[in-house]
């Protein structure tokens, strides 16, 4: 016969054993809530890592690069001061064509693109061996005054180092109606997937031979995958009006949207010299 005080043992024991139960569960159910945590921020930042190598160089007709980029409001920047000027007077031509023009430049030659901008004059010196249907393209166009008056519509501060610019809607998704084939990835200036300061190179949709209008301009070393065609070097005189349209920043504080800068191309001329 079981007395009082075994009795009382045995509901202390059995006390005792159900906290230890709920504490092996507790600590279970702890680990197994930490380990979800691990796997979204592993998430976070591995998506924010594609974002930053991949998608700012793309033409955005995917608007989820946007979407990602965005910030609370708590978290929005104060206004930078503007360094640029008022754009000049006229509007965006919004041209279209079919198919790519027919390849007439002498690639032989040596060829310079400026941008006369809001922010001051952007000399280029164009590949024309290395790219002839790049920068063919680009005289075409610019012969068109397809670029008059269209904004730089993207500048990254976080990973990669460029501002994007060509769009004649300036959302981000624009462009000539035609593609261009890749060209030059295999530059010697790209160097351990580094495009170096001062290369200017095409955007794309990510896949080959998307190419269209849109370029950026890269103003710091910046790693990325030998994707998008180089070609053309910035000049000195380039590189500095690039550095201040840089150092006003962008407008979401997430190294990632519109240049504070107003960088307005007010004419894009290409020369042969």
């Amino acid at each position: 016969m079981v007395t009082q005080e075994q009795r009382k043992r045995q509901l202390a024991r059995e006390k005792f054993l159900r906290q230890q139960q709920r504490r092996t569960n507790a600590r279970r159910k702890a680990r197994m809530r930490n380990s979800v945590i691990a796997s979204v921020l592993g998430v976070v930042v591995i998506g924010s890592v594609a974002l930053y190598t991949t998608g700012v160089l793309k033409n955005d007709d995917d608007k989820k690069s946007d979407a990602s980029a965005q910030t609370s409001p708590s978290a929005a920047p104060s206004a930078a001061k503007d360094p640029c000027e008022k754009p000049a007077a006229g509007a965006v031509k919004k041209l279209t064509w079919k198919k790519e023009p027919a390849v007439t430049i002498d690639a032989s030659a040596k060829y310079t693109m400026t941008l006369a901008t809001t922010c001051g004059d952007i000399g280029i010196a164009l590949k024309a061996k290395a790219a002839p249907h790049t920068v063919n393209s680009f005289d075409f166009l610019a012969g068109k005054g397809f670029f008059d008056h269209t904004k730089c519509h993207r500048l990254t501060t976080n990973g990669i180092y460029v501002l994007q610019c060509g769009d004649p809607t300036g959302s981000g998704s624009g462009g000539p109606g035609y593609t261009i084939p890749d060209e030059n990835l295999k530059d010697a200036s790209l160097k351990s997937n580094v495009y170096p300061a001062g290369t200017v190179a095409m955007a794309n949709t990510g896949q080959a031979h998307t190419g269209g209008s849109q370029f950026f301009l890269v103003y710091q070393d910046s790693q990325l995958p030998p994707s998008y065609t180089p070609f053309g070097t910035l000049t000195a005189d380039g590189m500095k009006v690039l550095k201040k349209i840089a150092a006003a920043g962008e407008n979401t504080g997430a190294g990632d949207g519109a240049p504070n800068a107003t960088v307005v191309i007010n004419k894009a001329t290409v020369a042969k010299s």
